[in-house]
């Protein structure tokens, strides 16, 4: 079946059920047509990022809070080695991973990352501090703006501007370098980094301009070249937990949907206990930092049936993500059956909180005048609260006490004229107090609210997707990430779910993306089926049919009337796409002198839309043709584009259908 739309600028023909492409010879997946039928899948041939062979995958965490690498030899694929151990660290709290902090010299240049960046930043004298330009938590801002380009900014503690693809640049190029470092001590020889396909992680729920704007970093940072794209693999965070969730063994897990835990704890009667000596189990393990990953399936996967559900929680410092994926056997390849979804729920809601209650105790004019011109002490202060946070639980019942940095207790007294004491005693904040050792009093209470808000949205949004139809009958959610180990949050989950699936929370649920992430780096084709996010589509011109189309769209040319602004869907918001299939259409250019076809691409968040002008549908990239070097002597000819959506990132190809040649394709949505 052929539908045919004709404009001036081009013709395009929706080709429903195509013969598969030219493109089979160059590599790439078999073509299956995007049809309303059942999609049929060639697995013999589907793995859609073949390229060079490389010699190991290393994996990049790049998270809010915390970041870190991993990395696996091809020819050892069981062996995950996690990397070497930082410098510095922090009094209650793992140094598996290092703080995602970054540090500039005065004049702009890098100078260190994580706990380094953060130490020699703490120590420069407060009248030097100003000129330095500290950066934390930076990740949130891809998440959080609306129009990202590359020329967004970030601020840095002294409230100076950098542009975001220099500090994340800066942040991938240190990890480069570490990988190399470790990867060349071990071989014994200078490491070439044409051997290594890298792996960086980004939350699912993360639109398509974040994801692109990745990996523009990546090509910056030099860790990739531009024209080896390949080369990097983008992973989103649940997708690669669930990868390794597969292969737990029972000893590797918490269980805290049963009554009696893997390590004999009663969950009642303590949510945490589990959790601390998961913790020192992983502590006596650390010195190795390989990991073993049975070649097996898990044991807790030996308990899953052919499509049995199951739900992963990614609970970060920014943001939490959930996906739901349905196994199918007997490979174990998974299959997404709804959309990912979550939200800017992270763990830093929290440190958010805190900030408000300082507020609410110090006035908002001081707190925010002390982070400009203290910005090392207010850093302290942050860490301080870290580990008082990672010590709520919801039967403590001794106060929490943060140490409050002398130049906070100084610098109020010369702002306000008074003590931070008085304050506390004036400000009628429940459940703070003052205590003689100069550290602010947390009654448990006090903390507890401080975790409710976030906590509270997490919740409500497992509620909501648990009310799905697609998310009926789940026998385990996993909950991963850092915020994962929180008790106040597992207990959350526990008494949302009652009993519902098993709650599953991996040892090191700290690395688990980071491990995950690398074996998706050896076989990326293990999910086969994805949902889109979004319904996507270009604009086009259809012939005028009275009564169906509005009369405000209708347009004449040359006699024949034509409707505009139809919306030609190419997927569906929620839609099920398998691994390496395309939509496939036909563009023509507008004269025979052209080089360059320009198609805007629109998306929209509703399943049905009919024209590109509806309420909710708006422009998000470009879908560029470059025809140069292709010259022709067919009278009209016809580009052949093939998009993918099936994958991490929506890939387009192209091909001159006279000619049979490669036509250079991209989709951009990043230069909006």
């Amino acid at each position: 079946m052929m539908t045919e739309k004709e404009s001036a600028t081009d013709k395009i023909i929706a080709d429903a059920m195509a013969t598969p492409s030219p493109a089979k010879s160059m590599g790439d997946p078999g073509i299956t047509p995007l049809s309303p039928s059942h999609i049929q899948q060639n697995d013999t041939d589907s793995n859609a990022h073949t390229g060079p062979s490389f010699i190991v995958v290393v994996a990049i965490d790049f998270g809010t809070t915390s970041s870190g690498y991993a990395y696996a030899f091809t020819k050892e694929p069981e062996c995950i080695h996690t990397m070497r151990r930082w410098e510095g660290g922090d009094p209650g709290v793992s140094n598996q991973k290092t703080p995602t902090t970054i540090l500039l010299t005065p004049d702009r240049k890098f100078h260190s990352f994580g706990y380094a960046a953060r130490d020699f930043y703490h120590d420069l004298d407060p009248t030097e501090s100003k000129h330095w330009l500290y950066l934390e938590k930076f990740k949130m801002k891809l998440h959080t703006t609306a129009n990202l380009s590359i020329d967004t900014e970030l601020h840095a503690a002294n409230g100076k501007r950098v542009k975001a693809i220099d500090i994340f640049a800066y942040a991938l190029a240190f990890f480069k370098e570490q990988a190399l470092k470790e990867l060349s001590d071990q071989a014994g020889a200078e490491f070439d980094n044409a051997d290594i396909r890298w792996v960086i992680t980004v939350p699912a729920i993360w639109k398509m301009p974040a994801k692109q704007f990745m990996r523009e970093a990546a090509y910056k940072a030099g860790l990739v070249p531009r024209d080896n794209p390949e080369q990097l693999i983008i992973a989103l965070e649940p997708e690669a937990a669930s990868i390794y969730c597969r292969k737990l063994r029972l000893h590797q897990m918490i269980d805290i949907g049963t009554k009696t835990n893997q390590n004999g704890f009663s969950p009642t009667e303590n949510v945490g206990a589990g959790m601390i000596q998961a913790k020192e189990h992983v502590r006596s393990k650390r010195q190795s930092r390989t990991f073993l990953v049975e070649n097996v399936i898990g044991e807790l996967w030996s308990e899953l049936e052919e499509g049995d559900r199951y739900v992963v929680v990614d609970c970060g410092g920014g943001t939490v993500d959930l996906t739901v994926h349905q196994i199918r056997l007997p490979e174990g390849h998974l299959k997404e059956l709804y959309k990912a979804s979550g939200g800017p729920y992270g763990s830093i809601g929290i440190d958010y909180e805190f900030e408000k209650l300082l507020c609410k105790i110090f006035g908002p004019d001081f707190i925010d005048q002390f982070k400009v011109k203290r910005p090392a002490a207010w850093v302290d202060l942050m860490i301080a609260f870290e580990s008082r946070k990672r010590a709520a639980a919801p039967d403590r019942t001794n106060p929490l006490n943060i140490n409050l940095p002398f130049s906070f207790i100084d610098y109020y007294k010369k702002f306000r004229g008074h003590s931070v004491e008085h304050a506390l005693r004036k400000s009628n904040v429940d459940f703070v107090k003052w205590s003689s050792q100069g550290m602010l009093r947390m009654n448990p209470d006090a903390m507890n609210a401080l975790f409710k808000p976030t906590i509270d949205h997490i919740i409500q949004h497992l509620t909501d997707l648990f009310e799905k139809p697609e998310v009926s009958d789940i026998k385990f959610l996993f909950l991963v990430g850092g915020f994962a180990e929180s008790p106040l949050l597992q207990q959350a989950v526990q008494n949302m779910l009652q009993g519902r699936s098993r709650i599953i929370i991996p040892h090191d649920v700290g690395l688990t993306i980071l491990k995950g992430a690398v074996l998706f780096g050896l076989d990326p084709s293990i999910i086969k089926v994805r949902r889109s996010p979004l319904t996507y589509g270009v604009g086009v011109l259809n012939r005028y049919v009275e009564g169906k189309h509005p009369p405000d769209k209708m347009l004449v040319k040359d006699g024949t009337r034509w409707c505009t602004d139809v919306f030609d869907t190419f997927i569906t918001c929620d839609q099920s796409v398998a691994l390496g299939e395309t939509v496939k259409r036909s563009y023509t250019p507008a004269k025979p002198s052209q080089q360059v076809i320009v198609i805007h691409i629109y998306c929209s968040e509703k399943e049905g839309v009919g024209f590109i002008s509806e309420l909710g549908v708006r422009k998000c990239g470009t879908l560029r043709l470059d025809v140069t070097g292709t010259e022709s002597t067919v009278v009209r000819r016809e580009i052949q584009t093939l998009m993918q959506f099936g994958d991490t990132e929506i890939r387009a190809m192209a091909v001159d259908v006279a000619t049979s040649r490669t036509v250079k394709a991209s989709i951009d949505f990043l230069s909006q």
